[in-house]
């Protein structure tokens, strides 16, 4: 019952996260270009905004529906059903720009679909926490997210601007989770773990605007929403030693992950993208900008 209460919750975290990102999209890709080597300028204008403003009060109010989950459930579990949210983006994307989703969006929101109920079967089976690695192992999987993220930042002139910066905000996002469910699982020791999760999040929100201003709402936060839930599922099951459950509910939450998985990939190859900048505003974007 523990476990069921907890997907609801990320089900309704996923949805109230969608309506913050859509609102700062919103605003985002109108505003000034955004510099990560001044970010309290760059954050400023945002916050002059009181749409943005709206669209990031949303995005807290559906991450601390997520820290409540993570405090009910395996973490895989809860990403793996966030997962979905894609799928409910989508739909939110279509009808507000009143576009018909492509066949390949179409069949994307069914894979969400079907993964999450799925999930829901998978409940009649046992889900237990796990145990932790070690101090070590975690500082490694974190350390190597900020790097992973830079490269990507990096990389944007070869692999595009939205994608470059969503799939980094993802793996800053995913690297915040991971913080969190130290944070909320280890009792007064991990405290430290705060620090980690609110540069994290802080950080990565940035990345995620300046990807705003560079792609599509479905194309950024689709990549983002990718790797945010595919990497902590892999940290559950690798750093946390989240047990996989045997027998046929051990199946299907194999089919249940592929499924949102793959869901989210499709609707992620957005290609009706933002209208891009000017080249006059482009260099801007760049992290070297000053």
């Amino acid at each position: 019952m523990q476990v069921a209460l907890a997907l609801v919750i990320t089900l309704v975290s996923a949805c109230v996260l969608n309506v913050g990102y859509l609102l700062e999209h919103s605003v985002a890709s109108k505003a000034p270009p955004i510099s990560l080597h001044h970010p309290v300028a760059s954050v400023r204008s945002l916050l002059g905004n009181r749409r943005w403003l709206l669209g990031f009060a949303s995005e807290a109010a559906g991450w601390l529906l997520y820290v409540a989950a993570l405090a009910l459930a395996p973490l895989s579990l809860v990403q793996a059903t966030a997962a979905g949210g894609i799928g409910i983006l989508a739909v939110m994307v279509s009808r507000i720009t009143h576009v018909r989703l492509t066949v390949r969006e179409r069949i994307g929101v069914l894979l969400s679909v079907v993964g999450l109920a799925l999930l829901g079967v998978s409940l009649v089976g046992s889900h237990s926490e796990g145990s932790i690695s070690g101090y070590v192992w975690i500082s490694v999987w974190l350390v190597a997210s900020a790097g992973a993220a830079g490269i990507l930042i990096q990389l944007s002139g070869v692999i595009g601007g939205g994608p470059a910066w969503g799939l980094a905000a993802g793996i800053l996002f995913a690297a915040g989770d991971v913080s969190t469910k130290m944070a909320v699982s280890g009792g007064a020791a991990n405290v430290a773990f705060l620090a980690c999760l609110i540069t994290f999040y802080a950080v990565g929100t940035i990345v995620l605007q300046a990807g705003f201003q560079r792609g599509g709402a479905l194309t950024t936060v689709g990549l983002a929403t990718l790797l945010t839930n595919a990497l902590p599922i892999a940290a559950g099951m690798l750093v946390f030693h989240e047990p996989f459950p045997g027998g046929w509910v051990g199946a299907v939450l194999i089919v249940a992950f592929a499924a949102v998985s793959g869901g989210a990939f499709l609707l992620s190859s957005h290609t009706r993208v933002a209208k891009p900048r000017s080249p006059r505003e482009e260099p801007a974007l760049a992290m070297t900008s000053t």
